[in-house]
C-alpha cells in the first residue's frame, strides 16, 4: 500500500497497471501476503489503536458540538469490544478461501481441437470511497489481493489519523511480499474524488461506503459502474401464526444489537390478530432496551391498552415519512398489516408496503407457516430475505465470505454481501489449432459445430 498524492490519472494509471501485475501472480504468492499483513496489523496493534484514539477524541468533539451523527461516532471506533480482531481474523478469513481467480465455470467443445472455457478474472481496479469505518482499510486490501484486483482508497477526514497508521503498517508489510506497492494505494489528496470518479477508461469498479448522500453523490457523478447501497432501510413482517419468543428474540436482536449498522431493523410490520398477543411482548422487550415506537393508530391504541401505564407513556404516534426513514439508532416505526379472510393476502399486503418502502436490503418475516415464509420470500425484492432469523445476518463475515468489500443493493454482477466472487468477473478462452471462422460458414462442405459439453475439470 501507497500513501500518495499523486493526480487522479497518476493514480488511476499506476493502479491499472499494479493491477495486470496481480493478475499474473500465483494463488501462494497472494496468500503470503495475508499472512504478512495479518502479522503486521496484529504486531501494531497498538500504534493503530492510538491513532484511532486521536479520531475518536476529535470526532466525539464534533459529535457533542452536533457536527457528527452519533452512528458515523460508533463506526469510527475501533476500541469496540471485537471490532480490532474481528478485521484481524477477516484476513486470515479471505485468505483461507477457495482461490476465485482461475476457476474454469463452463467448458464446451466448439469442434476437434478447438475448446471454449469460461473462466474467472479480476476486475481490475476497484475505487473505494468511504467515510469512517477505518477497518474498511484492512478488509478491502485482503479481499482485493486475494482476487488479483487493484483498490484505491479514499476515506474521510473524520478517521485521517487511523487511515494513515493502518497505511503505513500495510505498505510495510507488502513491501515484504511479491504485491506491487501500487495495487493498494490510500489517496491523501483533498477533494480528489471527483477526478478519480472522471476515470471511467482506468478504473472498473466504484464502491462508496458512507452516508446515503456519498452513495447518491457518486452515483450522479460517474460514467464508472456503482456498486453499492445508499440507505439500510430494513423491515419485519410478524404474521398472525408468529411464536412469541421468537419474535421478541428476531426483532430485538435486529433492532439493537447494532442500532448504527445498515442492517439494523427500522420498520416492524404487525399482522391485526396479534396486536394483543405477540406485540406486547415484542414491544416490552424493545422498551426495555431503551428503543422509542413510533405507531401507527391500531399498534398503538393495542399498545396502551395491554402495556403498563409508565410504557405506554412511552408510545409516540408515528408519521408517513417514519416508514421511509433509516434512523440509524433506538428508534422503530410500526405499522399495522390488516387482516384479510385469506391469509396469503395479508402477506401480500406486507409485501407490497416492503416493496414500497423498502432499500432493497434486508427484509425478514416472522412466521410458523412455511408457505407464508416462502411466498415473502419469492415476492420481497431484497438483497437479503429471511425467515426467522436477524436482519443482521447481512453481513460478509456471518456469511462465511471472509469479510466484505460493502453490500449491493444492485440487480448487476453481484448482489447483497460482496466478498470475492463478487469482485470477480470472467472471460472466454479459446484454445485451437488454426481454426478460422471462414470454415464454418454454413456453406456445402463447410465444417460443422459440435457444441458438446465437456466436463469441467478441477
Amino acid at each position: 500500500m501507497s500513501l500518495t498524492e499523486s493526480s487522479a490519472s497518476e493514480i488511476a494509471q499506476s493502479a491499472s497497471l499494479a493491477s495486470r501485475r496481480l493478475a499474473t501472480l500465483s494463488s501462494d504468492s497472494r496468500n503470503e501476503a495475508l499472512t504478512v499483513l495479518h502479522a503486521a496489523l496484529s504486531d501494531e496493534r497498538d500504534y493503530i489503536l492510538q491513532a484511532n484514539a486521536r479520531d475518536v477524541a476529535l470526532a466525539t468533539q464534533a459529535a457533542e458540538n452536533g457536527e457528527l451523527s452519533q452512528s458515523v461516532l460508533k463506526r469510527l471506533d475501533l476500541s469496540r469490544p471485537g471490532k480490532y480482531d474481528d478485521m484481524l481474523q477477516g484476513i486470515l478469513s479471505v485468505r483461507d478461501l477457495e482461490d476465485p481467480v482461475g476457476r474454469v465455470t463452463m467448458r464446451t467443445l466448439l469442434d476437434d481441437d478447438l475448446v471454449l472455457e469460461r473462466v474467472t478474472c479480476p476486475l481490475g481496479v476497484l475505487l473505494i470511497i468511504f467515510e469512517a469505518r477505518p477497518e474498511v482499510i484492512a478488509n478491502i486490501a485482503a479481499l482485493a489481493i486475494k482476487s488479483a484486483n487493484a483498490a484505491i482508497l479514499k476515506g474521510g477526514k473524520e478517521s485521517t489519523e487511523s487511515f494513515i497508521a493502518i497505511a503505513e503498517v500495510i505498505s510495510a508489510a507488502l513491501s515484504k511480499t511479491e504485491i506491487p506497492i501500487p495495487a493498494v494505494q490510500l489517496v491523501k489528496t483533498r477533494d480528489i474524488v471527483s477526478s478519480l470518479l472522471a476515470q471511467d477508461t482506468l478504473i472498473d469498479l466504484v464502491i462508496p461506503r458512507g452516508s446515503n448522500e456519498l452513495v447518491r453523490y457518486v452515483k450522479d457523478n460517474t460514467k464508472i459502474p456503482v456498486l453499492g447501497h445508499a440507505d439500510g432501510l430494513c423491515s419485519a413482517y410478524l404474521h398472525s401464526d408468529a411464536d412469541v419468543s421468537t419474535a421478541v428474540k428476531v426483532i430485538v436482536d435486529s433492532k439493537t444489537d447494532y442500532p448504527a449498522a445498515c442492517n439494523a431493523l427500522e420498520t416492524l410490520l404487525v399482522h391485526e390478530n396479534v396486536l394483543e398477543s405477540v406485540l406486547p411482548a415484542v414491544a416490552e422487550a424493545l422498551l426495555a432496551k431503551g428503543v422509542s415506537l413510533r405507531c401507527d393508530q391500531a399498534s398503538k391504541k393495542a399498545l396502551t391498552k395491554t402495556l403498563p401505564p409508565a410504557k405506554a407513556a412511552l408510545l409516540q404516534d408515528s408519521v408517513d415519512q417514519d416508514y421511509n426513514t433509516e434512523f440509524l439508532d433506538l428508534v422503530l416505526a410500526l405499522k399495522t398489516v390488516p387482516s384479510q379472510a385469506l391469509e396469503l393476502s395479508a402477506v401480500q399486503s406486507a409485501i407490497a408496503h416492503v416493496n414500497a418502502h423498502s432499500s432493497k436490503h434486508t427484509d425478514i418475516i416472522i412466521t410458523t407457516s412455511r408457505e407464508v415464509a416462502e411466498t415473502f420470500m419469492a415476492g420481497v425484492d431484497s438483497a437479503g430475505v429471511y425467515w426467522n432469523a436477524s436482519t443482521r445476518f447481512a453481513d460478509g463475515m456471518r456469511y462465511g465470505f471472509g469479510t466484505e468489500v460493502g453490500i449491493s443493493t444492485n440487480k448487476i454482477h453481484t448482489r447483497g454481501p460482496v466478498g470475492l466472487e463478487g469482485l470477480t468477473i470472467y472471460k472466454y478462452l479459446i484454445r485451437g489449432q488454426g481454426h478460422v471462422a471462414a470454415d464454418y460458414a454454413g456453406l456445402p462442405g463447410s465444417k460443422k459445430w459440435k457444441h458438446q459439453k465437456l466436463d469441467i475439470v478441477p
